[in-house]
């Protein structure tokens, strides 16, 4: 199997990493797939992938909230995963994440990576600090996904070491 792709988008080679992170930053999925499959497939990807983990919520709690960038169809996402669970939709929403202001960027104080309510820049600081995952030095997208896994363990257990 190929696992490398070009991303027209972003003008690269190589692999996507697609991330489910609380708002904190740990991570609840991920998922890795070649550059050239778009963000919302590769979305799409990670949650039948864990579809189990819906099945298993009841439905009478609230729904879970998925905060998603500009670049992301949440119709086009919601229609494909009801095709493979119909309920789906009763235990999930997707929501775009508002986009700063000019205002907000330029305030004092604000330079480099802030965090914003998904963590996501602190989950990109935290990768890069893994030598492994700076560059994809992975053959196959399964090793690239633990490699990725492997990080966030790593990151998981220095916080319980530190409590």
């Amino acid at each position: 199997m190929e696992s490398k792709g070009f991303c027209h988008y972003k003008c690269t080679n190589g692999i996507k990493r697609h991330l489910a992170v609380d708002t904190l930053g740990l991570p609840f999925f991920t998922h890795c797939t070649r550059a050239s499959v778009s963000d919302d497939l590769g979305l799409i990807e990670l949650l039948s992938q864990n579809l189990d983990y819906f099945r298993a919520k009841p439905m009478n709690i609230p729904k879970i909230t998925i905060l998603l960038d500009h670049g992301y169809h949440p119709e086009k996402i919601t229609a494909a995963l009801q095709t493979l669970y119909p309920q789906i939709m009763t235990k999930l929403r997707f929501q775009l994440a508002p986009k700063p202001t000019k205002a907000e960027k330029d305030a004092p104080g604000k330079t480099g990576f802030g965090c914003n309510s998904l963590g996501e820049e602190n989950v990109q600081i935290w990768m890069e600090r893994c030598k492994n995952l700076v560059k994809n030095f992975e053959r196959t997208l399964p090793h690239a996904t633990a490699k990725l896994n492997l990080c966030f363990i790593r990151l998981m257990l220095k916080r319980l070491a530190q409590a």
